[in-house]
């Protein structure tokens, strides 16, 4: 038999539902594809994406560790950095990163879990005026 891994879908761990629809709804642009709970009173699990990014966050205390990261690669990340930018989120002023594998851009959510969007070889200096620089919260 032929093992084919289809895809790959991080968890990270949440507090607050509505920390989290800030920040993955209003400032990354997802959508909420569902949710789910045992019961009413139970810890939420859902699932957001946009486009093939596709995460579940989870109140479930054995879910995930807070403060986990993922990486993943992207064409447009100086797009993505100007879209969020322009968004003034009051709790994150990401700048882009330049190394020997492209262009990155860290993003850091309510929880500590970091996103990290690489676009590879892109490591020259950027022709918009986009700043390069580390991130800060």
């Amino acid at each position: 038999m032929t093992i084919d891994f289809r895809r790959t879908v991080p968890v990270f761990r949440i507090f607050d539902i509505a920390k989290a629809h800030e920040f993955y709804v209003d400032y990354l642009g997802c959508t909420v594809d569902w949710e789910h709970r045992f019961a009413p009173d139970m810890p939420l699990y859902t699932q957001v994406s946009r486009g093939d990014l596709v995460l579940h966050l989870s109140e479930h205390h054995g879910d995930a560790t807070p403060g986990s990261t993922i990486h993943t690669e992207l064409s447009g990340v100086r797009a993505l950095h100007a879209e969020l930018a322009a968004k003034n989120y009051p709790y994150l002023r990401p700048g882009l990163e330049q190394d020997e594998i492209g262009t990155s851009l860290t993003l850091t959510d309510p929880f500590g879990n970091q996103l990290r969007f690489n676009e590879p070889g892109t490591a020259a200096q950027p022709s918009d005026g986009a700043q390069v620089s580390g991130t800060c919260g």
